[in-house]
């Protein structure tokens, strides 16, 4: 009897056409003697539709088609399994794959994903949400946000909000960060909550970032002017001075003195005042 599996397909991630993903995934588990089962997102109720889906075929693994936002949608849904998660990057923001160091070519990628090498990852508990890569309080989420409600997709559009973004650039806030019994208090125009090492831009913002160490990383970005932004984009994350500061701790409450835009794993959460964080290992 054949070992099933599911492809979940997020269709507008990266606007990219997603049939050749689907016709190729489904030739390739083919030749692995898979049964495939497609499951294409639409936003509402993919969680619950999903974990009904798991329960009905109870998969060996499930090949995730899209980006950060989709891999996160799919590991808050199976959580609570033993199932195996493959990765082709298909989205807008493909940052956990980065991380991963998984290939630019799709055929390559199916190798993996297909494969028999797998690690354990931790996810970041969020105010009760889960993440698995990168999280962020200020610049970045507004220009999320600002993406979210533009009309262009695709590098092109997060070039032209980037633009937008910094051309109407807010003050920096005040964040008071409790974190191994320890208060610190600073401005800073952004805060990333990182599981991990890069953007899926391949920027590295959290140098020594580990998945599976136990612990996360709050790296406090106290000025982001145009020197700082250019060593950050060019690999060269200034953690030595004034500028940058990284907490690595496994549990951390962020309180805010006004509401900050706020984003998950690239998906916009809207305004927030206080995080609680905490790690969960070897999710």
């Amino acid at each position: 009897m054949k070992k099933n599996c599911i492809l979940v397909v997020n269709p507008v991630s990266g606007a990219l056409d997603k049939s050749e993903f689907i016709d190729a995934t489904i030739d390739f588990a083919r030749t692995k003697d898979l049964k495939l089962h497609l499951y294409t997102t639409s936003g509402e109720n993919d969680i619950e539709n999903l974990r009904l889906l798991y329960t009905h075929h109870k998969p060996e693994r499930i090949i995730v088609a899209g980006g950060d936002g989709t891999i996160k949608m799919v590991t808050e849904a199976m959580e609570n399994e033993d199932v195996i998660l493959g990765i082709l990057p298909a989205g807008s923001a493909n940052g956990l794959a980065a991380d991963l160091n998984l290939s630019s070519v799709f055929e390559e990628n199916l190798e993996i994903a297909f494969g028999d090498h797998f690690m354990d990852i931790d996810i970041v508990s969020i105010n009760n949400e889960k993440s698995i890569h990168l999280s962020d309080l200020g610049l970045n989420a507004e220009l999320i946000r600002n993406y979210e409600n533009s009309s262009i997709r695709g590098k092109l559009g997060y070039a032209l909000q980037a633009l937008t973004t910094l051309i109407d650039l807010e003050e920096p806030f005040t964040a008071t960060i409790q974190a191994n019994n320890q208060t610190l208090v600073c401005d800073a125009r952004m805060i990333v909550i990182a599981n991990s090492k890069k953007y899926g831009s391949g920027i590295v913002i959290n140098p020594n970032g580990i998945m599976n160490d136990g612990k996360f990383e709050l790296i406090i970005l106290k000025n982001l002017d145009l020197i700082v932004l250019l060593k950050i984009i060019t690999g060269n994350m200034p953690i030595y001075s004034e500028d940058v500061e990284i907490i690595s701790t496994d549990k951390a409450t962020i309180t805010t003195n006004v509401p900050v835009n706020f984003q998950m794993d690239g998906e916009y959460y809207g305004y927030k005042s206080q995080l609680d964080i905490a790690i969960l290992s070897k999710k």
